[in-house]
């Protein structure tokens, strides 16, 4: 098969092929790898790239399939994993060059041990900006990330290489991570579908009340299947939810008579979102409705900016981090984290205080806000995209346009991106909100919304 031919499988389709003889793992990956060989030096969205373990794996996993003997629900599935996602004996930069003569890790993080233990075969490293802390593609450590749909356009961020490299049919599924919506932007950007979980629900570590590692794909099918593989307890993660035997990928038909849907278009503060997202979101709305779910625009929840005291929060994390690089090292850090973090300095206990304080509110009134609705729909970010070199939307405060995301990952609710329209050539993604652990239903009204959308043709041939 050809890269393209590839790129129009989901996660379950190849299986089936692998199963059946009809295609082989070994074909898959020396494919997969010629194709991100030829079209690095366009998007550069992948490092580590390790095609000689990723062949002996497909040999090995394609004898498993001869003998019907599978190891596990992704044998032979070439995946991917984001810079900040240990891997034993592989780099972690985290998207910063003073991370250069780093360590290399010495045990797999959870979301790795479980993509190993169920055969999947990570054949790379994905790239991010600086500590993951913008949500575009600008790094330190890795360039800029481009994206396959325009290279002029940014991949959103911080699951940056992620984003391109899925979009350009490079592997079925990515590990990323969101802090803030850094796996949702990314796919908004891209074309992708990806799942911020329930807090919890997939172990990751450092362990987190508001990052969590979550999967994107070129579908529904394929983060679902990743779900599924991901979402099992490590006690090295001391949120991690307890086991549960749910198959994502079983269970993706949904009836949605009889729901309340809220339309999300105005969070309160600025940045608005711009009327073409808008009608996007409404669109979507429209296809529900016409399934029988009674959709409502949902009042803006807020009268203040909510967004200003998570910044806040991530500035100090960035802070600190640069801060633990050498001296003589932390001017390499990209200018605009640089810049962006450095009010940190000056924030006393006190305002660290107030800060959490202020997101509790918000986190209180948000929940308020929304619970009379099954499920939101709201946009992924306030606008269709923005200049690959760019650090964001607002250069000096480079996630402002993760207004509509980052509440999610404070009252830690399952969050998804799904691809709805493409706007001048560029993607343009809906974000379908539930409540905390219904996983389930928000992946199912993410599949309702992308079978509504149709076949997507993916630029595996990266578009000037």
């Amino acid at each position: 098969m050809t890269i393209a031919e590839l790129a129009r499988l989901d996660t379950l389709q190849l299986l089936s092929l692998y199963g059946s003889g009809k295609l082989s793992p070994v074909e898959v990956m020396q494919t997969t790898l010629d194709h991100a060989l030829a079209i690095h030096g366009q998007i550069n969205a992948l490092f580590n790239i390790v095609a000689d373990e990723a062949m002996a794996a497909a040999h090995a996993s394609e004898e498993r399939w001869r003998k019907h003997t599978p190891m596990g629900r992704l044998d032979g599935v070439p995946v991917t994993v984001k810079d900040s996602v240990n891997v034993a004996g592989w780099p972690y930069l985290h998207g910063a060059r003073p991370n250069r003569d780093r360590p290399l890790a010495t045990e797999d993080a959870p979301p790795a041990a479980r993509l190993k233990a169920a055969g999947a075969i990570i054949f790379a490293k994905t790239t991010m900006p600086d500590c993951g802390l913008l949500g575009a593609g600008v790094s330190s450590a890795h360039g800029i990330t481009r994206n396959p749909w325009k290279l002029s356009a940014n991949t959103g961020g911080s699951s940056a290489g992620a984003g391109a490299s899925l979009a350009a049919g490079l592997g079925f599924s990515s590990v990323g991570s969101d802090i803030a919506g850094s796996v949702r932007l990314p796919a908004g950007q891209c074309g992708l579908a990806a799942l911020k979980p329930t807090q919890g629900l997939i172990p990751h570590l450092a362990p987190d009340i508001m990052r969590s590692a979550g999967p994107m794909g070129r579908s529904v099918t394929d983060i679902a299947t990743m779900l599924t593989v991901l979402g099992e307890p490590d006690a090295r993660d001391c949120w991690s939810l307890p086991p549960s035997s749910v198959t994502y990928e079983d269970h993706l038909d949904r009836d949605v008579k009889g729901l309340s849907i809220g339309l999300l278009l105005d969070m309160g503060f600025d940045p608005r979102p711009a009327p073409e997202v808008v009608e996007v979101v409404r669109a979507a709305g429209r296809v529900l409705e016409s399934a029988g779910a009674a959709v409502t625009e949902v009042p803006a929840p807020f009268q203040h900016d909510a967004y200003r005291a998570i910044d806040q929060i991530l500035q100090i994390r960035g802070y600190a981090e640069i801060q633990a690089f050498a001296e003589d090292r932390r001017h390499e850090v990209t200018e605009a984290v640089r810049n962006w973090c450095q009010p940190a300095k000056a924030f006393s206990a006190l305002d660290y205080s107030a800060m959490l304080q202020d997101i509790a509110r918000s986190r209180a009134i948000l929940e308020r806000c929304l619970r009379p609705y099954d499920y939101v729909l709201a946009p992924v970010l306030p606008v269709v995209s923005f200049p690959a070199e760019a650090p964001g939307v607002s250069a000096d405060v480079p996630l402002r346009h993760a207004n509509f995301t980052a509440m999610f990952n404070q009252t830690a609710q399952p969050a998804s991106s799904v691809h709805q329209a493409l706007i001048g050539g560029l993607p343009v993604g809906v974000q379908v909100v539930g409540k905390r652990f219904d996983d389930m239903g928000v992946l199912q009204l993410s599949r309702l919304l992308e079978a509504a959308r149709g076949a997507v043709e993916w630029p595996t041939t990266p578009k000037p």
